[in-house]
Protein backbone atom coordinates (compact mmCIF):
# COMPACT_ATOMS: atom_id res chain seq x y z
CA UNK A 1 0.00 0.00 0.00
CA UNK A 2 1.29 3.65 -0.96
CA UNK A 3 -0.82 6.20 1.57
CA UNK A 4 -2.74 5.07 4.32
CA UNK A 5 -5.14 8.33 4.43
CA UNK A 6 -6.94 8.93 8.13
CA UNK A 7 -10.38 11.01 7.42
CA UNK A 8 -11.91 12.78 10.52
CA UNK A 9 -15.56 12.91 11.57
CA UNK A 10 -15.42 16.85 10.92
CA UNK A 11 -13.78 16.42 7.29
CA UNK A 12 -16.32 15.09 5.47
CA UNK A 13 -15.50 16.89 2.36
CA UNK A 14 -14.79 14.86 -0.62
CA UNK A 15 -11.93 17.60 -1.51
CA UNK A 16 -10.42 17.33 1.22
CA UNK A 17 -6.87 18.03 1.55
CA UNK A 18 -5.56 14.46 2.17
CA UNK A 19 -7.46 13.36 -0.33
CA UNK A 20 -5.93 15.58 -3.05
CA UNK A 21 -3.88 13.57 -5.07
CA UNK A 22 -4.79 10.20 -3.72
CA UNK A 23 -5.34 7.21 -6.02
CA UNK A 24 -7.99 4.73 -5.30
CA UNK A 25 -5.75 1.91 -6.75
CA UNK A 26 -2.66 2.78 -4.25
CA UNK A 27 -3.81 4.01 -1.34
CA UNK A 28 -6.49 3.23 1.62
CA UNK A 29 -8.69 5.48 3.46
CA UNK A 30 -9.75 4.86 7.29
CA UNK A 31 -12.41 6.29 9.07
CA UNK A 32 -13.12 5.72 12.96
CA UNK A 33 -15.57 6.04 15.63
CA UNK A 34 -14.38 5.46 18.60
CA UNK A 35 -14.43 5.91 22.45
CA UNK A 36 -12.11 8.46 23.31
CA UNK A 37 -13.38 10.66 20.99
CA UNK A 38 -16.75 10.42 21.69
CA UNK A 39 -16.91 10.39 25.08
CA UNK A 40 -14.19 12.65 26.33
CA UNK A 41 -16.68 14.92 27.45
CA UNK A 42 -20.42 14.33 27.87
CA UNK A 43 -21.13 15.12 23.86
CA UNK A 44 -24.88 15.61 23.34
CA UNK A 45 -26.66 12.57 21.99
CA UNK A 46 -27.86 14.20 18.99
CA UNK A 47 -24.29 15.30 18.32
CA UNK A 48 -22.91 11.77 18.10
CA UNK A 49 -25.78 10.54 15.87
CA UNK A 50 -24.83 13.30 13.80
CA UNK A 51 -20.94 12.79 13.69
CA UNK A 52 -21.64 9.04 13.26
CA UNK A 53 -24.31 8.41 10.60
CA UNK A 54 -22.90 11.55 8.46
CA UNK A 55 -19.17 9.68 9.00
CA UNK A 56 -21.53 6.24 7.87
CA UNK A 57 -23.16 7.85 4.58
CA UNK A 58 -19.92 9.50 3.41
CA UNK A 59 -17.97 6.32 4.01
CA UNK A 60 -20.82 4.68 1.60
CA UNK A 61 -19.91 7.45 -0.75
CA UNK A 62 -16.39 6.92 -1.11
CA UNK A 63 -16.97 3.38 -1.54
CA UNK A 64 -18.98 3.74 -4.46
CA UNK A 65 -16.75 6.31 -5.94
CA UNK A 66 -14.05 3.14 -6.02
CA UNK A 67 -12.17 4.09 -3.04
CA UNK A 68 -10.92 0.91 -0.30
CA UNK A 69 -12.16 2.07 2.87
CA UNK A 70 -11.39 1.01 6.76
CA UNK A 71 -14.33 1.43 8.69
CA UNK A 72 -14.57 0.79 12.16
CA UNK A 73 -17.74 1.16 13.42
CA UNK A 74 -18.30 1.88 17.18
CA UNK A 75 -17.94 -1.15 19.61
CA UNK A 76 -17.82 -0.90 23.09
CA UNK A 77 -16.27 -4.31 23.25
CA UNK A 78 -13.82 -2.78 21.26
CA UNK A 79 -9.46 -2.35 22.14
CA UNK A 80 -9.34 0.15 20.33
CA UNK A 81 -10.12 3.08 22.04
CA UNK A 82 -8.27 5.94 20.02
CA UNK A 83 -8.30 6.61 16.64
CA UNK A 84 -4.27 5.92 16.81
CA UNK A 85 -5.49 2.09 18.04
CA UNK A 86 -7.33 1.90 14.60
CA UNK A 87 -4.69 3.48 12.72
CA UNK A 88 -2.07 1.12 14.18
CA UNK A 89 -4.05 -1.72 12.96
CA UNK A 90 -3.97 -0.58 9.41
CA UNK A 91 -0.42 0.35 9.36
CA UNK A 92 0.54 -3.28 10.98
CA UNK A 93 -1.61 -5.12 8.61
CA UNK A 94 -0.95 -3.18 5.30
CA UNK A 95 2.44 -1.74 5.89
CA UNK A 96 1.92 1.50 4.03
CA UNK A 97 4.74 4.37 3.08
CA UNK A 98 2.94 6.95 4.79
CA UNK A 99 -0.16 8.08 6.79
CA UNK A 100 -1.77 10.87 5.44
CA UNK A 101 -4.49 13.58 7.17
CA UNK A 102 -6.27 16.90 7.48
CA UNK A 103 -4.83 19.11 10.73
CA UNK A 104 -7.83 18.34 12.82
CA UNK A 105 -8.98 21.25 15.04
CA UNK A 106 -8.33 20.13 17.99
CA UNK A 107 -4.78 21.09 20.10
CA UNK A 108 -5.27 17.94 22.39
CA UNK A 109 -5.82 15.22 18.99
CA UNK A 110 -3.41 17.61 17.25
CA UNK A 111 -0.59 16.65 19.68
CA UNK A 112 -1.33 13.44 20.16
CA UNK A 113 -1.17 13.20 16.22
CA UNK A 114 2.20 14.92 15.61
CA UNK A 115 3.70 12.15 17.67
CA UNK A 116 2.53 9.41 15.68
CA UNK A 117 5.31 9.25 13.30
CA UNK A 118 7.30 8.10 16.61
CA UNK A 119 4.84 5.83 17.94
CA UNK A 120 3.60 4.16 13.83
CA UNK A 121 7.60 4.18 12.81
CA UNK A 122 6.14 5.63 9.07
CA UNK A 123 6.47 9.46 8.27
CA UNK A 124 3.28 11.14 8.91
CA UNK A 125 1.71 13.93 6.68
CA UNK A 126 -0.41 16.96 8.27
CA UNK A 127 -2.10 18.74 5.28
CA UNK A 128 -3.27 22.29 5.83
CA UNK A 129 -7.11 22.52 5.95
CA UNK A 130 -7.52 24.44 3.41
CA UNK A 131 -11.33 24.62 3.73
CA UNK A 132 -10.71 27.86 5.48
CA UNK A 133 -10.16 31.44 3.68
CA UNK A 134 -7.21 32.55 5.85
CA UNK A 135 -4.71 30.24 6.64
CA UNK A 136 -3.07 30.21 10.26
CA UNK A 137 0.23 31.70 9.20
CA UNK A 138 -1.93 34.41 7.39
CA UNK A 139 -4.08 35.24 10.51
CA UNK A 140 -1.09 35.27 12.58
CA UNK A 141 0.53 37.40 10.04
CA UNK A 142 -2.29 39.74 10.47
CA UNK A 143 -2.07 39.80 14.01
CA UNK A 144 1.33 40.26 14.65
CA UNK A 145 1.94 43.47 16.56
CA UNK A 146 -1.27 44.11 17.71
CA UNK A 147 -2.24 44.11 21.46
CA UNK A 148 -5.43 43.55 21.20
CA UNK A 149 -7.39 41.97 17.78
CA UNK A 150 -10.50 43.34 16.49
CA UNK A 151 -12.69 40.77 14.48
CA UNK A 152 -14.38 43.96 12.79
CA UNK A 153 -10.78 44.87 11.15
CA UNK A 154 -10.09 40.48 10.08
CA UNK A 155 -13.51 40.75 8.83
CA UNK A 156 -12.96 43.33 6.00
CA UNK A 157 -9.57 41.82 5.14
CA UNK A 158 -11.59 38.78 4.39
CA UNK A 159 -14.31 41.08 2.25
CA UNK A 160 -11.92 42.39 0.23
CA UNK A 161 -9.95 38.39 -0.17
CA UNK A 162 -13.32 37.05 -1.10
CA UNK A 163 -15.07 39.19 -2.97
CA UNK A 164 -17.97 39.38 -1.13
CA UNK A 165 -20.47 42.21 -1.13
CA UNK A 166 -17.76 44.46 -2.80
CA UNK A 167 -18.62 46.71 -5.62
CA UNK A 168 -16.24 47.23 -8.75
CA UNK A 169 -14.88 50.18 -7.05
CA UNK A 170 -13.37 48.07 -3.77
CA UNK A 171 -15.79 49.67 -1.61
CA UNK A 172 -18.44 47.14 0.59
CA UNK A 173 -21.52 47.09 -0.40
CA UNK A 174 -24.08 49.56 0.85
CA UNK A 175 -21.53 51.93 1.46
CA UNK A 176 -20.65 50.24 5.17
CA UNK A 177 -19.18 47.12 6.34
CA UNK A 178 -21.13 45.96 9.02
CA UNK A 179 -24.87 46.12 9.69
CA UNK A 180 -25.35 44.80 13.08
CA UNK A 181 -26.77 48.00 14.61
CA UNK A 182 -30.16 47.30 12.24
CA UNK A 183 -30.18 43.56 13.24
CA UNK A 184 -31.83 44.03 16.56
CA UNK A 185 -35.36 44.00 16.65
CA UNK A 186 -37.68 42.36 18.90
CA UNK A 187 -39.78 39.72 17.43
CA UNK A 188 -43.40 40.12 18.08
CA UNK A 189 -44.82 36.94 16.24
CA UNK A 190 -44.97 38.54 12.58
CA UNK A 191 -43.37 37.62 10.41
CA UNK A 192 -44.13 33.88 11.25
CA UNK A 193 -41.11 32.09 11.46
CA UNK A 194 -40.65 29.37 9.13
CA UNK A 195 -40.57 25.49 10.67
CA UNK A 196 -37.08 24.14 10.49
CA UNK A 197 -35.63 21.83 7.93
CA UNK A 198 -36.44 18.45 8.47
CA UNK A 199 -35.07 15.16 7.08
CA UNK A 200 -36.47 11.81 8.09
CA UNK A 201 -33.79 9.16 9.14
CA UNK A 202 -32.95 6.62 7.11
CA UNK A 203 -31.71 3.14 7.97
CA UNK A 204 -28.49 4.22 8.76
CA UNK A 205 -29.84 6.81 10.79
CA UNK A 206 -31.92 4.82 12.77
CA UNK A 207 -28.95 2.26 13.28
CA UNK A 208 -27.02 4.93 14.82
CA UNK A 209 -29.66 6.61 16.53
CA UNK A 210 -30.13 2.94 18.72
CA UNK A 211 -26.48 2.78 19.16
CA UNK A 212 -26.31 5.92 20.70
CA UNK A 213 -29.66 5.20 22.92
CA UNK A 214 -27.88 1.86 23.87
CA UNK A 215 -24.39 2.91 24.57
CA UNK A 216 -24.51 6.62 25.26
CA UNK A 217 -27.91 6.43 27.59
CA UNK A 218 -25.79 8.48 30.57
CA UNK A 219 -24.84 11.37 27.68
CA UNK A 220 -26.51 15.02 27.90
CA UNK A 221 -29.55 15.20 25.80
CA UNK A 222 -32.29 13.43 23.94
CA UNK A 223 -31.89 11.78 20.49
CA UNK A 224 -35.85 11.92 20.40
CA UNK A 225 -37.07 13.78 17.02
CA UNK A 226 -33.48 13.90 15.14
CA UNK A 227 -33.66 15.74 11.92
CA UNK A 228 -30.63 16.83 11.29
CA UNK A 229 -29.24 16.57 7.17
CA UNK A 230 -26.39 13.51 7.80
CA UNK A 231 -25.45 14.16 3.50
CA UNK A 232 -24.54 16.60 1.65
CA UNK A 233 -27.37 16.37 -0.89
CA UNK A 234 -29.78 16.96 2.29
CA UNK A 235 -27.32 20.16 4.19
CA UNK A 236 -27.26 21.68 0.52
CA UNK A 237 -31.05 21.19 1.00
CA UNK A 238 -31.10 22.82 4.20
CA UNK A 239 -29.13 25.97 2.70
CA UNK A 240 -32.08 26.00 0.10
CA UNK A 241 -34.19 25.98 3.06
CA UNK A 242 -32.96 28.69 4.70
CA UNK A 243 -32.13 31.06 1.67
CA UNK A 244 -35.84 30.88 0.75
CA UNK A 245 -37.70 30.73 4.26
CA UNK A 246 -35.58 32.34 6.59
CA UNK A 247 -32.76 34.60 5.03
CA UNK A 248 -34.91 37.43 3.95
CA UNK A 249 -35.87 38.20 7.94
CA UNK A 250 -32.57 36.56 9.61
CA UNK A 251 -31.13 40.22 9.63
CA UNK A 252 -33.99 41.97 11.51
CA UNK A 253 -34.65 39.78 14.02
CA UNK A 254 -30.85 37.68 14.43
CA UNK A 255 -30.80 38.78 18.11
CA UNK A 256 -34.32 37.80 18.95
CA UNK A 257 -35.76 35.63 21.43
CA UNK A 258 -38.94 34.15 21.88
CA UNK A 259 -40.97 31.75 23.98
CA UNK A 260 -42.32 29.42 22.13
CA UNK A 261 -39.96 29.37 18.87
CA UNK A 262 -36.54 27.52 19.22
CA UNK A 263 -35.75 28.40 15.68
CA UNK A 264 -37.08 31.87 14.61
CA UNK A 265 -34.74 32.73 11.18
CA UNK A 266 -31.27 30.93 11.67
CA UNK A 267 -30.36 28.58 9.60
CA UNK A 268 -28.86 26.14 11.50
CA UNK A 269 -26.01 25.36 9.10
CA UNK A 270 -22.90 25.92 11.18
CA UNK A 271 -23.35 21.63 12.37
CA UNK A 272 -23.30 21.02 8.57
CA UNK A 273 -20.11 23.78 7.89
CA UNK A 274 -18.49 22.36 11.00
CA UNK A 275 -18.56 19.05 9.80
CA UNK A 276 -17.41 19.62 6.19
CA UNK A 277 -20.75 18.39 4.59
CA UNK A 278 -21.44 22.25 3.61
CA UNK A 279 -18.55 24.52 2.04
CA UNK A 280 -18.07 27.99 3.65
CA UNK A 281 -17.40 30.12 0.78
CA UNK A 282 -20.12 28.69 -1.04
CA UNK A 283 -22.60 29.17 1.43
CA UNK A 284 -22.03 32.77 1.20
CA UNK A 285 -21.54 33.31 -2.34
CA UNK A 286 -25.12 31.47 -2.02
CA UNK A 287 -26.75 33.54 0.13
CA UNK A 288 -24.71 37.04 -1.55
CA UNK A 289 -26.88 35.94 -4.65
CA UNK A 290 -29.55 35.84 -2.52
CA UNK A 291 -29.08 40.08 -2.79
CA UNK A 292 -28.20 40.42 -5.86
CA UNK A 293 -31.14 38.81 -6.94
CA UNK A 294 -33.19 41.02 -4.55
CA UNK A 295 -35.15 37.92 -2.60
CA UNK A 296 -33.04 39.02 0.79
CA UNK A 297 -31.85 42.15 2.07
CA UNK A 298 -28.21 43.42 2.80
CA UNK A 299 -28.62 43.76 6.21
CA UNK A 300 -29.21 40.36 6.63
CA UNK A 301 -26.94 38.88 4.07
CA UNK A 302 -24.34 40.97 5.34
CA UNK A 303 -24.57 39.69 9.17
CA UNK A 304 -24.87 36.09 7.77
CA UNK A 305 -21.48 36.10 5.38
CA UNK A 306 -20.04 38.10 8.76
CA UNK A 307 -21.06 35.10 11.35
CA UNK A 308 -19.07 32.58 8.73
CA UNK A 309 -15.99 34.98 7.28
CA UNK A 310 -15.72 36.81 10.16
CA UNK A 311 -16.39 35.33 13.60
CA UNK A 312 -15.80 32.17 11.93
CA UNK A 313 -12.37 32.52 10.49
CA UNK A 314 -11.58 35.12 13.55
CA UNK A 315 -11.55 32.51 16.30
CA UNK A 316 -10.26 29.56 14.25
CA UNK A 317 -6.82 32.20 14.03
CA UNK A 318 -7.65 32.98 17.76
CA UNK A 319 -7.13 29.47 18.75
CA UNK A 320 -4.49 28.43 16.93
CA UNK A 321 -2.13 31.55 17.65
CA UNK A 322 -2.78 31.27 21.04
CA UNK A 323 -3.00 27.41 22.65
CA UNK A 324 -2.54 25.74 24.24
CA UNK A 325 -1.61 28.27 27.11
CA UNK A 326 -4.96 29.98 26.15
CA UNK A 327 -7.03 27.00 27.26
CA UNK A 328 -6.22 28.02 30.44
CA UNK A 329 -6.70 31.78 31.02
CA UNK A 330 -8.76 33.11 33.88
CA UNK A 331 -8.17 36.78 34.35
CA UNK A 332 -11.18 37.27 36.05
CA UNK A 333 -10.39 35.00 38.73
CA UNK A 334 -13.72 33.46 38.74
CA UNK A 335 -13.77 29.87 41.14
CA UNK A 336 -17.49 28.71 40.99
CA UNK A 337 -18.71 25.71 39.81
CA UNK A 338 -21.45 25.37 37.04
CA UNK A 339 -25.06 25.45 38.29
CA UNK A 340 -26.41 21.98 38.29
CA UNK A 341 -29.38 23.39 36.19
CA UNK A 342 -27.03 23.81 33.30
CA UNK A 343 -27.73 20.09 32.99
CA UNK A 344 -31.14 19.96 33.85
CA UNK A 345 -33.28 23.07 32.67
CA UNK A 346 -34.30 22.61 35.96
CA UNK A 347 -34.61 26.64 37.37
CA UNK A 348 -37.23 29.43 37.72
CA UNK A 349 -35.20 31.65 35.71
CA UNK A 350 -37.18 31.15 32.24
CA UNK A 351 -34.99 32.79 29.68
CA UNK A 352 -31.87 30.18 31.02
CA UNK A 353 -34.77 27.33 31.24
CA UNK A 354 -35.83 28.21 27.61
CA UNK A 355 -32.79 27.96 26.48
CA UNK A 356 -30.87 25.19 28.40
CA UNK A 357 -34.43 23.08 27.54
CA UNK A 358 -33.83 23.96 23.27
CA UNK A 359 -30.48 22.83 24.09
CA UNK A 360 -31.82 19.70 25.44
CA UNK A 361 -34.14 19.01 22.47
CA UNK A 362 -32.11 20.23 19.74
CA UNK A 363 -28.18 20.10 20.33
CA UNK A 364 -28.55 23.65 19.27
CA UNK A 365 -29.21 27.25 20.39
CA UNK A 366 -28.74 30.19 18.76
CA UNK A 367 -25.94 32.76 19.30
CA UNK A 368 -27.63 35.44 21.53
CA UNK A 369 -28.96 32.28 23.80
CA UNK A 370 -25.63 31.29 23.84
CA UNK A 371 -23.85 34.32 24.57
CA UNK A 372 -26.44 36.52 26.59
CA UNK A 373 -28.77 33.66 28.45
CA UNK A 374 -26.66 30.99 29.36
CA UNK A 375 -22.77 32.70 28.94
CA UNK A 376 -24.06 36.53 30.42
CA UNK A 377 -24.96 34.28 33.52
CA UNK A 378 -21.65 31.87 33.87
CA UNK A 379 -20.13 35.62 33.54
CA UNK A 380 -22.14 37.56 35.47
CA UNK A 381 -21.79 34.70 38.28
CA UNK A 382 -18.05 33.82 38.01
CA UNK A 383 -17.60 30.76 36.95
CA UNK A 384 -14.83 28.85 36.11
CA UNK A 385 -13.68 29.24 32.25
CA UNK A 386 -12.91 25.83 31.95
CA UNK A 387 -16.19 24.31 33.20
CA UNK A 388 -18.49 26.47 30.96
CA UNK A 389 -16.36 25.91 28.14
CA UNK A 390 -16.52 22.43 28.59
CA UNK A 391 -20.72 22.69 28.76
CA UNK A 392 -20.33 24.28 25.19
CA UNK A 393 -18.47 21.83 23.62
CA UNK A 394 -20.22 18.94 24.78
CA UNK A 395 -24.05 20.19 24.52
CA UNK A 396 -23.92 21.84 20.67
CA UNK A 397 -23.84 19.51 17.51
CA UNK A 398 -21.91 22.58 15.80
CA UNK A 399 -18.99 22.89 19.03
CA UNK A 400 -15.72 21.50 18.09
CA UNK A 401 -12.50 22.77 20.07
CA UNK A 402 -11.45 25.39 17.87
CA UNK A 403 -14.67 27.14 17.42
CA UNK A 404 -16.25 26.92 21.11
CA UNK A 405 -13.34 27.88 23.06
CA UNK A 406 -12.38 31.47 21.71
CA UNK A 407 -16.26 32.28 21.64
CA UNK A 408 -16.38 30.59 25.26
CA UNK A 409 -13.44 31.90 27.24
CA UNK A 410 -12.79 35.15 25.14
CA UNK A 411 -16.46 36.38 24.34
CA UNK A 412 -18.29 34.85 26.72
CA UNK A 413 -16.45 34.85 29.58
CA UNK A 414 -14.32 37.98 28.83
CA UNK A 415 -11.49 35.09 30.54
CA UNK A 416 -8.50 36.74 27.98
CA UNK A 417 -8.11 39.77 29.65
CA UNK A 418 -9.91 41.57 26.51
CA UNK A 419 -8.03 40.08 23.72
CA UNK A 420 -10.94 38.83 21.96
CA UNK A 421 -13.26 41.15 23.29
CA UNK A 422 -13.12 44.96 23.54
CA UNK A 423 -15.28 44.88 26.61
CA UNK A 424 -17.06 42.00 28.30
CA UNK A 425 -20.61 40.99 27.19
CA UNK A 426 -22.76 41.68 30.58
CA UNK A 427 -26.08 42.59 30.91
CA UNK A 428 -28.74 43.38 33.14
CA UNK A 429 -32.19 41.17 32.69
CA UNK A 430 -33.36 44.13 31.14
CA UNK A 431 -31.29 43.40 27.81
CA UNK A 432 -33.11 39.96 27.61
CA UNK A 433 -36.41 41.94 28.54
CA UNK A 434 -36.00 43.76 25.39
CA UNK A 435 -34.82 41.07 22.94
CA UNK A 436 -37.64 38.52 23.97
CA UNK A 437 -41.24 37.55 25.99
CA UNK A 438 -39.48 35.33 28.54
CA UNK A 439 -39.65 38.14 31.21
CA UNK A 440 -43.88 37.68 31.02
CA UNK A 441 -43.89 34.34 32.75
CA UNK A 442 -40.95 34.14 34.65
CA UNK A 443 -41.19 33.34 38.28
CA UNK A 444 -39.07 36.15 38.67
CA UNK A 445 -39.45 40.10 38.00
CA UNK A 446 -37.21 41.79 35.64
CA UNK A 447 -38.27 45.17 36.90
CA UNK A 448 -36.75 44.65 40.89
CA UNK A 449 -33.21 44.29 41.78
CA UNK A 450 -33.12 43.75 45.60
CA UNK A 451 -36.18 41.59 46.38
CA UNK A 452 -36.74 37.88 47.19
CA UNK A 453 -38.33 37.86 43.53
CA UNK A 454 -36.19 40.40 41.90
CA UNK A 455 -34.59 38.88 38.18
CA UNK A 456 -31.35 37.23 39.46
CA UNK A 457 -29.73 38.89 36.21
CA UNK A 458 -29.97 42.07 37.95
CA UNK A 459 -28.24 41.99 41.15
CA UNK A 460 -25.84 39.98 39.61
CA UNK A 461 -24.97 42.89 36.91
CA UNK A 462 -24.06 45.15 39.36
CA UNK A 463 -22.24 42.78 41.48
CA UNK A 464 -19.94 41.95 38.18
CA UNK A 465 -19.57 45.59 37.42
CA UNK A 466 -18.39 46.38 41.80
CA UNK A 467 -16.15 43.20 42.20
CA UNK A 468 -14.24 44.25 38.86
CA UNK A 469 -13.99 47.44 39.00
CA UNK A 470 -10.03 47.40 38.93
CA UNK A 471 -10.28 45.68 35.35
CA UNK A 472 -12.46 48.02 33.75
CA UNK A 473 -12.51 51.00 35.26
CA UNK A 474 -10.04 52.08 32.74
CA UNK A 475 -12.02 50.76 29.54
CA UNK A 476 -13.31 53.60 27.97
CA UNK A 477 -16.57 51.12 27.06
CA UNK A 478 -17.16 51.02 30.47
CA UNK A 479 -17.02 53.95 31.93
CA UNK A 480 -21.15 54.70 31.93
CA UNK A 481 -22.09 51.83 33.79
CA UNK A 482 -19.48 52.72 36.82
CA UNK A 483 -20.80 56.39 36.70
CA UNK A 484 -24.82 54.51 36.80
CA UNK A 485 -23.63 52.16 39.72
CA UNK A 486 -21.79 55.33 41.71
CA UNK A 487 -24.81 57.39 41.39
CA UNK A 488 -26.66 55.25 43.31
CA UNK A 489 -27.18 55.81 46.68
CA UNK A 490 -25.24 53.65 49.20
CA UNK A 491 -28.27 51.80 51.03
CA UNK A 492 -29.56 50.98 47.59
CA UNK A 493 -25.91 49.75 46.53
CA UNK A 494 -25.70 47.55 49.65
CA UNK A 495 -28.58 45.83 49.16
CA UNK A 496 -28.39 45.31 45.79
CA UNK A 497 -24.90 43.45 46.81
CA UNK A 498 -26.42 42.03 49.59
CA UNK A 499 -28.92 39.95 46.68
CA UNK A 500 -26.32 39.19 44.64
CA UNK A 501 -24.26 37.32 47.67
CA UNK A 502 -27.42 35.56 48.44
CA UNK A 503 -27.84 34.16 44.84
CA UNK A 504 -24.38 33.45 44.13
CA UNK A 505 -24.61 31.34 47.57
CA UNK A 506 -27.73 29.40 46.62
CA UNK A 507 -27.58 29.02 42.87
CA UNK A 508 -28.91 25.91 42.59
CA UNK A 509 -32.01 27.50 44.16
CA UNK A 510 -32.81 29.78 42.15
Amino acid sequence: MRHLILILGDQLTPDISALQDADPQQDRIVMAEVRDEASYTNHHKKKIILLFSAMRHFARELQDAGWDIHYHAYDSDSSHDSLRDVVAEQVEAHRPDKLITTECGEWRLHDDICQWHKRLGIPVEIRPDDRFIATKDEFARWAEGRKQLRMEFFYREMRKKTGLLMTPEGGPEGDQWNFDADNRKKWNGKPPAPGPFRVAPDAITREVIDLVEREFADHFGSAEDFHFAVTAADAEEALAHFLDFALPCFGDYQDAMADDEDWLFHSVLSPYINCGLLDPLGVCEAAVQHYYSGQAPLNAVEGFVRQIIGWREFVRGIYWLLMPDYATENRLGNTRDLPWFYWTGDTGMRCMHKAIDATRRNAYAHHIQRLMVTGNFALLAGVKPEDICDWYLAVYADAYDWVELPNTLGMVMHADGGYLGSKPYAASGKYIQRMSNHCSDCRYNVSRATEDDACPFNALYWHFIDRHREAFRSNPRMGMMYRNWDRQKPERREAILQRADWILAHLDRL
